[in-house]
Protein backbone atom coordinates (compact mmCIF):
# COMPACT_ATOMS: atom_id res chain seq x y z
CA UNK A 1 0.00 0.00 0.00
CA UNK A 2 1.32 3.42 -0.95
CA UNK A 3 0.08 6.58 0.82
CA UNK A 4 -2.17 8.90 -1.15
CA UNK A 5 -2.60 12.47 0.10
CA UNK A 6 -5.84 12.95 2.10
CA UNK A 7 -6.88 9.34 1.39
CA UNK A 8 -4.57 7.22 3.58
CA UNK A 9 -5.51 7.22 7.30
CA UNK A 10 -2.67 8.11 9.65
CA UNK A 11 -1.78 6.64 13.05
CA UNK A 12 -0.18 8.79 15.77
CA UNK A 13 3.45 7.75 16.22
CA UNK A 14 3.63 5.76 12.98
CA UNK A 15 5.45 6.91 9.84
CA UNK A 16 2.62 5.15 7.98
CA UNK A 17 3.38 3.80 4.48
CA UNK A 18 6.41 4.23 2.20
CA UNK A 19 6.25 6.89 -0.48
CA UNK A 20 6.41 5.99 -4.19
CA UNK A 21 9.75 4.37 -5.02
CA UNK A 22 10.78 3.74 -1.42
CA UNK A 23 11.06 0.03 -0.62
CA UNK A 24 11.69 -0.57 3.10
CA UNK A 25 12.89 -3.91 4.42
CA UNK A 26 13.14 -5.11 8.03
CA UNK A 27 15.85 -7.68 8.83
CA UNK A 28 16.32 -9.92 11.86
CA UNK A 29 19.61 -10.60 13.68
CA UNK A 30 20.56 -13.31 11.15
CA UNK A 31 20.00 -10.99 8.17
CA UNK A 32 16.75 -12.61 7.04
CA UNK A 33 13.81 -10.42 6.04
CA UNK A 34 11.02 -10.15 8.59
CA UNK A 35 7.60 -10.45 7.00
CA UNK A 36 5.45 -11.05 10.09
CA UNK A 37 3.79 -8.01 11.73
CA UNK A 38 4.77 -6.68 15.16
CA UNK A 39 8.25 -8.20 15.09
CA UNK A 40 11.03 -5.64 15.57
CA UNK A 41 14.16 -5.68 13.44
CA UNK A 42 16.79 -3.69 11.57
CA UNK A 43 15.36 -1.09 9.20
CA UNK A 44 16.88 -0.82 5.71
CA UNK A 45 15.91 0.59 2.31
CA UNK A 46 16.13 -1.61 -0.77
CA UNK A 47 16.33 1.07 -3.45
CA UNK A 48 18.02 4.50 -3.63
CA UNK A 49 15.99 7.69 -3.79
CA UNK A 50 16.53 11.25 -4.91
CA UNK A 51 18.50 13.33 -2.44
CA UNK A 52 19.68 10.44 -0.26
CA UNK A 53 23.05 10.55 1.51
CA UNK A 54 25.79 9.72 -1.02
CA UNK A 55 28.98 9.86 1.04
CA UNK A 56 30.62 10.92 4.31
CA UNK A 57 32.85 13.95 3.77
CA UNK A 58 36.45 12.81 3.52
CA UNK A 59 35.74 9.19 4.50
CA UNK A 60 34.10 7.16 1.75
CA UNK A 61 35.06 3.84 3.35
CA UNK A 62 33.27 4.80 6.54
CA UNK A 63 30.17 5.61 4.50
CA UNK A 64 30.29 2.20 2.83
CA UNK A 65 30.87 0.24 6.04
CA UNK A 66 28.23 2.14 8.02
CA UNK A 67 25.37 2.23 5.51
CA UNK A 68 25.95 -0.23 2.69
CA UNK A 69 27.82 -3.30 3.95
CA UNK A 70 25.66 -4.56 6.81
CA UNK A 71 22.99 -5.69 4.36
CA UNK A 72 24.52 -5.78 0.83
CA UNK A 73 22.26 -4.20 -1.75
CA UNK A 74 20.44 -2.19 0.90
CA UNK A 75 20.88 1.13 2.68
CA UNK A 76 20.98 0.51 6.44
CA UNK A 77 19.34 3.34 8.39
CA UNK A 78 20.64 2.47 11.84
CA UNK A 79 17.07 2.37 13.18
CA UNK A 80 14.89 -0.43 14.45
CA UNK A 81 11.38 -0.79 13.05
CA UNK A 82 8.32 -3.00 12.85
CA UNK A 83 5.09 -3.16 10.90
CA UNK A 84 1.66 -3.58 12.44
CA UNK A 85 -1.26 -5.72 11.30
CA UNK A 86 -2.29 -3.03 8.80
CA UNK A 87 1.16 -2.78 7.22
CA UNK A 88 1.99 0.57 8.83
CA UNK A 89 5.64 1.15 9.74
CA UNK A 90 6.74 2.09 13.26
CA UNK A 91 10.27 3.34 13.99
CA UNK A 92 11.45 1.87 17.30
CA UNK A 93 14.57 3.99 17.78
CA UNK A 94 18.30 4.02 17.12
CA UNK A 95 20.10 0.69 17.25
CA UNK A 96 23.35 2.37 18.21
CA UNK A 97 21.68 2.95 21.59
CA UNK A 98 23.39 0.03 23.32
CA UNK A 99 23.53 -1.06 26.94
CA UNK A 100 26.03 -3.43 28.55
CA UNK A 101 24.73 -5.85 31.17
CA UNK A 102 27.22 -8.17 32.90
CA UNK A 103 29.60 -7.78 29.95
CA UNK A 104 26.91 -8.50 27.34
CA UNK A 105 25.97 -5.76 24.87
CA UNK A 106 22.48 -5.39 23.40
CA UNK A 107 20.48 -2.67 21.66
CA UNK A 108 17.66 -1.13 23.66
CA UNK A 109 15.33 -1.80 20.74
CA UNK A 110 15.85 -5.56 21.04
CA UNK A 111 14.81 -5.58 24.69
CA UNK A 112 11.87 -3.27 24.02
CA UNK A 113 10.74 -5.44 21.12
CA UNK A 114 10.80 -8.51 23.39
CA UNK A 115 8.69 -6.71 26.00
CA UNK A 116 6.17 -5.39 23.45
CA UNK A 117 5.72 -8.88 22.01
CA UNK A 118 3.92 -9.76 25.25
CA UNK A 119 0.18 -9.68 24.43
CA UNK A 120 -0.70 -7.45 27.41
CA UNK A 121 1.88 -4.76 26.60
CA UNK A 122 1.09 -1.77 24.37
CA UNK A 123 4.40 0.10 24.54
CA UNK A 124 7.73 -0.10 26.32
CA UNK A 125 10.97 1.81 26.69
CA UNK A 126 14.03 0.78 28.64
CA UNK A 127 16.79 2.75 30.31
CA UNK A 128 20.06 1.61 31.85
CA UNK A 129 20.87 2.41 35.46
CA UNK A 130 24.08 1.82 37.47
CA UNK A 131 24.41 -1.56 39.18
CA UNK A 132 27.27 -2.46 41.53
CA UNK A 133 27.55 -6.04 40.22
CA UNK A 134 26.33 -5.93 36.61
CA UNK A 135 27.72 -2.51 35.71
CA UNK A 136 24.42 -1.59 34.10
CA UNK A 137 20.97 -2.99 34.79
CA UNK A 138 17.72 -2.64 32.86
CA UNK A 139 14.81 -0.45 33.96
CA UNK A 140 11.70 -0.97 31.84
CA UNK A 141 8.89 1.57 31.54
CA UNK A 142 5.86 -0.39 30.37
CA UNK A 143 2.46 0.82 29.13
CA UNK A 144 -0.22 -1.85 29.20
CA UNK A 145 -3.09 -2.55 26.84
CA UNK A 146 -6.42 -0.95 27.72
CA UNK A 147 -8.26 -2.77 30.50
CA UNK A 148 -5.18 -4.64 31.78
CA UNK A 149 -4.48 -4.16 35.48
CA UNK A 150 -1.02 -3.49 36.86
CA UNK A 151 0.24 -6.12 39.28
CA UNK A 152 3.38 -7.72 40.66
CA UNK A 153 2.25 -10.96 39.05
CA UNK A 154 2.12 -9.34 35.61
CA UNK A 155 5.53 -7.74 36.19
CA UNK A 156 7.00 -11.18 36.86
CA UNK A 157 5.18 -12.57 33.82
CA UNK A 158 6.73 -9.92 31.57
CA UNK A 159 10.21 -10.64 32.97
CA UNK A 160 9.83 -14.34 32.24
CA UNK A 161 8.57 -13.52 28.73
CA UNK A 162 11.70 -11.45 28.01
CA UNK A 163 13.84 -14.24 29.49
CA UNK A 164 12.35 -16.69 27.01
CA UNK A 165 12.58 -14.29 24.06
CA UNK A 166 16.18 -13.03 24.35
CA UNK A 167 17.73 -14.74 27.37
CA UNK A 168 17.97 -14.36 31.16
CA UNK A 169 20.77 -11.78 31.07
CA UNK A 170 18.50 -9.17 29.52
CA UNK A 171 15.33 -9.58 31.55
CA UNK A 172 14.49 -6.23 33.19
CA UNK A 173 15.65 -5.76 36.76
CA UNK A 174 12.87 -3.23 37.34
CA UNK A 175 9.51 -2.82 35.62
CA UNK A 176 7.71 0.47 36.19
CA UNK A 177 4.23 0.55 34.75
CA UNK A 178 3.47 3.87 33.06
CA UNK A 179 0.14 5.12 31.73
CA UNK A 180 2.14 7.20 29.24
CA UNK A 181 5.76 7.81 28.28
CA UNK A 182 7.46 11.22 27.93
CA UNK A 183 7.42 12.09 24.24
CA UNK A 184 8.12 15.09 22.05
CA UNK A 185 5.31 16.61 20.02
CA UNK A 186 6.42 14.47 17.07
CA UNK A 187 6.00 11.28 19.11
CA UNK A 188 9.66 10.54 19.89
CA UNK A 189 10.32 9.02 23.32
CA UNK A 190 12.74 11.16 25.36
CA UNK A 191 15.11 8.45 26.51
CA UNK A 192 17.44 10.78 28.40
CA UNK A 193 14.53 11.60 30.72
CA UNK A 194 13.77 7.94 31.33
CA UNK A 195 17.46 7.30 32.02
CA UNK A 196 17.51 10.17 34.51
CA UNK A 197 14.39 8.84 36.27
CA UNK A 198 15.86 5.33 36.52
CA UNK A 199 19.27 6.58 37.69
CA UNK A 200 17.86 9.16 40.09
CA UNK A 201 19.74 12.02 38.45
CA UNK A 202 18.74 15.52 37.32
CA UNK A 203 15.88 15.45 34.78
CA UNK A 204 16.86 18.59 32.88
CA UNK A 205 14.75 20.51 30.38
CA UNK A 206 11.26 19.14 29.70
CA UNK A 207 9.84 22.01 27.65
CA UNK A 208 10.06 20.04 24.40
CA UNK A 209 7.68 17.38 25.70
CA UNK A 210 4.12 17.18 24.46
CA UNK A 211 2.96 16.64 28.05
CA UNK A 212 5.57 17.51 30.73
CA UNK A 213 3.20 16.39 33.51
CA UNK A 214 3.96 12.77 32.58
CA UNK A 215 7.44 13.22 34.06
CA UNK A 216 6.01 14.30 37.43
CA UNK A 217 3.81 11.20 37.55
CA UNK A 218 6.73 8.89 36.74
CA UNK A 219 8.93 10.57 39.36
CA UNK A 220 6.25 10.18 42.05
CA UNK A 221 5.88 6.50 41.25
CA UNK A 222 9.66 6.13 41.15
CA UNK A 223 9.92 7.45 44.73
CA UNK A 224 7.63 4.67 45.95
CA UNK A 225 9.90 1.97 44.49
CA UNK A 226 12.62 0.53 46.69
CA UNK A 227 15.43 0.20 44.15
CA UNK A 228 19.13 0.45 44.94
CA UNK A 229 21.12 2.36 42.32
CA UNK A 230 24.90 2.24 42.05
Amino acid sequence: MTPIATATPTKPGSCCMPFFGIKPVIFDLEGDEITEPNEGGYFAIQTPWLGMLRDVWGDTERFKSTYLEKYPGHYYTGDGARTDDDGYYWILGRLDDVIKVSGHRIGTMEVESAIVSHPKVAEAAIAPFPHKIKGQAIWAFVTLMGGIEKSAKLSKEIRMHVRQEIGPVFQPDVIQFADALPKTRSGKIMRRILKAIASGTEIGNVTTLADPSIVDVLLEERKKMDVEVG
